[in-house]
């Protein structure tokens, strides 16, 4: 049996900023991992892949970049290198290869049961992040065996792809890159839309993500949001990371030869029902980005910024014509497809019923119901970059700090 404090689940991102936050606090505590060090990182990212945010913008409490790339967007390799220094110089009390099996009360505390042994604290955080398990239709189980199937994190390279088209459904950042690099090595690709949130790389010479830290809207908190459910499910940026700093959406997939499609709404054998919504998605996401572009406008001119900038240079309208209701995969020549659709959490580990209707844990600023108990890394925890890299580790040191007061009066310290 183990004693500790405070036991930390998960050691990626939110796991090693709160292990920083609870080390400055002198919080005694252990990070549980199940695999390696940002093993989600390591075990569930294509060989491509680059973070959606750039360089200057990877920071973590009392850590940020330091490279000779600040405008460059990390590669996942180097990003997990970056965690490994940062762990290290946290002196992060990580056990790797440590499987949570239980979580559950015990009275005064909590009793955490192990792979490899049990262990016992006060408080629990879990830190296992917001991408937990991919979310497939449940009508994918009716495409037949002959076609393969599979999830972004078990895809690694166009190589690794039988032969014949590939379906890539979902255009938010995941699918637009999956379906781009595909192109890029001569694939047939097809696209099936569904919601996404479409913002330029770079809008009048300056990174999108520049701009949208400069006006303050990573600070909005999801008190002020009147749906703060439709927020937490909205999609991800349609962006990419790209070495040439270029945007990555629709018009640049349908220039290149991706044929798009509304959403995969079902599917009878190899025949998939298509909605016909491609043109009214594309556009409503194309007037929230030109609604953007114009807040950023109206900030350069408020703030005498327009002679430090480019003039502005919005990026086109879609201009796609489908119609069409159905694909037929072995018409098409369709023999992949990437349910690039999301993901959902899953908490079958803990004994604690702190789960909603929806199954995602109930939370405010990180403080569940269950004294104690406390959870980071959500999607829009309280700020709107609550599960990114950057953002995390504000929620991070709110938590440290209640957990902190928490210990000092259950033990009288």
């Amino acid at each position: 049996m183990h004693t500790t404090d405070t036991i930390i689940v998960g050691a990626g991102q939110a796991g090693l900023a709160m292990s920083r936050c609870l080390t400055e606090r002198a919080v005694d505590h252990v990070v549980l991992e199940r695999g390696r060090l940002a093993e989600r990182w390591r075990s569930e990212s294509w060989d491509s892949l680059r973070l959606l945010s750039p360089n200057w913008m990877t920071r973590l409490p009392g850590w940020s970049y330091d490279g000779a790339d600040p405008d460059g967007y990390m590669t996942a390799a180097e990003l997990i290198a970056y965690f490994e220094r940062y762990a290290l110089a946290s002196d992060a009390p990580v056990e790797e290869r440590t499987t949570v099996e239980s979580v559950r009360s015990d009275g005064s505390g909590y009793t955490v049961i192990t792979g490899g042994g049990t262990w016992t604290a006060r408080n629990v955080v879990i830190a296992t992040g917001w991408c937990d398990r991919p979310l497939t239709p449940s009508f994918a189980t009716r495409l037949p065996s002959a076609v393969h199937q599979l999830v972004p994190s078990r895809y690694r390279n166009p190589s690794d792809l039988p032969g014949g088209g590939v379906l890539v459904v979902g255009a938010s950042a995941t699918g637009v890159q999956l379906a781009d690099e595909l192109r890029r090595a001569g694939r047939d690709v097809t696209l099936a839309v569904g919601r996404h949130t479409r913002l330029p790389r770079r809008y009048r010479g300056m990174d999108v993500l520049w701009w949208l830290e400069r006006m303050g809207s990573f600070d909005d908190t999801i008190d002020e949001l009147r749906d703060p459910m439709r927020a937490r499910l909205a999609p991800s940026m349609q962006l990419a990371g790209r070495s040439d700093g270029r945007s990555l959406d629709l018009p640049t997939l349908l220039a290149a030869g991706v044929r798009l499609t509304g959403r995969v709404t079902g599917a009878d054998g190899a025949r998939l029902q298509l909605s016909a919504d491609l043109t009214a998605t594309a556009s409503t996401a194309d007037a929230r980005m030109r609604d953007l572009l114009a807040d950023i406008d109206r900030h350069i001119d408020r703030h005498g910024l327009g002679a430090e900038v480019l003039d502005p240079d919005p990026p086109a309208a879609l201009r796609a014509d489908v119609a069409v209701d159905q694909l037929d995969l072995v018409r098409a020549g369709v023999g992949t497809v990437i349910w690039a659709t999301g993901h959902r959490r899953t908490y079958p580990w803990l004994d604690v019923p702190v789960l909603d209707e929806h199954g995602e844990i109930r939370q405010r600023r990180g403080v569940t119901p269950a004294a104690g108990l406390y959870v980071l890394g959500q999607r829009f925890q309280h700020f709107r970059n609550s599960n990114f890299i950057d953002g995390v580790g504000r929620d991070a040191a709110f938590v440290a700090d209640h957990l902190a007061r928490r210990l000092a009066t259950v033990s009288g310290r």
